[in-house]
């Protein structure tokens, strides 16, 4: 994990956002809605321009940062993304409609346990984004990995959790338990026969895994 002198320095060189965009990361940091990093962001977005899918999958859209910072840099890909809460889908809603990318982001909402049967349904992704609930990665991947192209990506965010992945003791037991399962996880994943794995220590960890 990188120190917050490089942390800050590296924000300084980020390209310029748009009003809009920059108008919802302050509205994330002032309600604490959890967003991608802006670091561990511009590295998943020049991934994304190396790789040009045309059709991706995100399961967790909160207010819809993510989804439109793909839109934005993808101007050919579609985006479907999944959102529990009901506030956040609203808000992820309205905000893609500021930005004018309701043609090309599709959110749907409801629990992405849920969703996965409807969604087998429709043509395969070329990336899927897993960026909900930490403790169920596992599942998502379990479940959505299979409608994802063969050498498609499959980005997963925050695996390293602050840096708590790595501790031997962590007090609070919630925050250990998120880290005990992301361990399991990040461990199950680059040993997954299906996958050919590497884990980046940008933002909050960026585990990225190419479909065999």
């Amino acid at each position: 994990m990188i120190n917050n002198q490089v942390e800050n320095y590296l924000k300084s060189l980020v390209p310029k956002r748009t009003q809009l965009v920059m108008e919802m990361e302050a509205y994330a940091k002032e309600y604490q809605v959890p967003i991608m990093d802006l670091v561990g962001m511009e590295s998943l977005l020049w991934q994304l321009k190396l790789i040009q899918p045309e059709r991706i999958l995100e399961v967790g859209a909160a207010i819809g940062y993510s989804a439109i910072r793909m839109a934005q840099e993808l101007p050919n890909a579609t985006i479907v993304t999944i959102e529990r809460d009901e506030v956040r889908y609203k808000e992820a809603l309205a905000n893609i409609k500021k930005n004018e990318l309701s043609d090309r982001i599709e959110v749907r909402f409801g629990d992405a346990l849920d969703l996965a049967q409807i969604l087998e349904s429709e043509p395969l992704f070329d990336v899927l984004f897993i960026d909900a609930a930490k403790g169920q990665y596992q599942r998502f991947l379990d479940l959505y990995g299979k409608m994802i192209k063969p050498n498609g990506v499959v980005f997963s965010d925050n695996v390293l959790f602050r840096g708590l992945v790595a501790e031997d003791e962590i007090e609070e037991k919630r925050l250990r338990s998120i880290a005990r399962k992301l361990r399991t996880y990040n461990e199950w994943l680059m040993q997954h026969p299906d996958y050919d794995t590497r884990i980046l220590p940008v933002g909050d960890g960026l585990a990225i895994s190419i479909k065999k």
